[in-house]
């Protein structure tokens, strides 16, 4: 029989030293730790595709380069600032809606607190607790109002007692989009800057865009442990359905512009 690698003797030493008594209690003091992922992958993933699905466009209508940078960088800085102070007002309400919950809280404890330890207690009841037990919970929790409001935020409203901050959640918006979006851009500025340009500036635009599409599809993963092939492949898919539609209705407008 051999022998078990599932014992604490056969733990990572980094992942032993985390889960001291000392090192338990400084991680719970710094409280939940507040991600950007999300902020990151969304600015990313829109930012290029906002600004392939203009330079397909134009392309498709088959305009000069010089309107496909224009058009591009203009959608690449005004998209990015009204994505990034959406992100940060829709982030801002949470939290504020989150305040607003504690609030009616409170004033829920102070009314009726007798209504409000039998929705502690079915709450916990529901989780297996029962007998003394359960109303030892109970007294425990409801003792201090702060737990027991922190509580009701939890386990009755499902949120977190803190989220991402507002002015970071945007600026992570921000530059992932700026990042991400010049990409698709940067062969037609190389078009114009370099002398006698270079050959099919759309062609290597795509390139680039794919790729791009494909690391972002890739870091997500990595971060959550998931796929990374499968990730890209799904990124790049979305991108390029949008990239072309945008080069369909171009090409079939690509005659409007003369006329005007």
């Amino acid at each position: 029989m051999g022998t078990s690698l599932s014992g604490p003797e056969h733990l990572p030493e980094r992942l032993k030293d985390m889960h001291t008594p000392a090192r338990v209690s400084e991680r719970l003091e710094e409280g939940t730790p507040k991600s950007y992922l999300k902020d990151m992958v969304y600015g990313g993933i829109d930012g290029t595709i906002t600004t392939f699905a203009v330079v397909s466009g134009v392309v498709g209508a088959e305009l000069a380069a010089g309107i496909v940078v224009i058009l591009g960088l203009a959608n690449l800085f005004a998209d990015g600032f009204s994505m990034a102070i959406s992100n940060f007002l829709g982030t801002r309400a949470e939290q504020q809606f989150l305040e607003k919950i504690k609030i009616e809280e409170r004033e829920e404890i102070r009314l009726i607190p007798e209504g409000e330890r039998e929705e502690i207690r079915q709450i916990y009841a529901k989780k297996g607790f029962e007998g003394e037990l359960l109303e030892q919970v109970v007294e425990i929790i409801t003792s201090d109002e702060d737990v027991w409001v922190d509580t009701m935020i939890q386990q009755e409203h499902g949120m977190l007692l803190e989220g991402p901050v507002a002015g970071r959640a945007a600026w992570f918006t921000f530059v992932a989009f700026l990042t991400a979006g010049i990409v698709p851009v940067f062969p037609f500025i190389l078009d114009l800057v370099i002398e006698g340009g270079i050959p099919v500036p759309f062609v290597w635009s795509s390139i680039a865009t794919a790729v791009t599409f494909f690391a972002i599809g890739v870091f997500k993963a990595r971060v959550v442990n998931g796929s990374g092939i499968r990730a890209g492949i799904e990124t790049v898919a979305v991108g390029g359905t949008a990239a072309a539609l945008a080069y369909g209705i171009g090409w079939m407008l690509r005659g409007v512009a003369d006329g005007i």
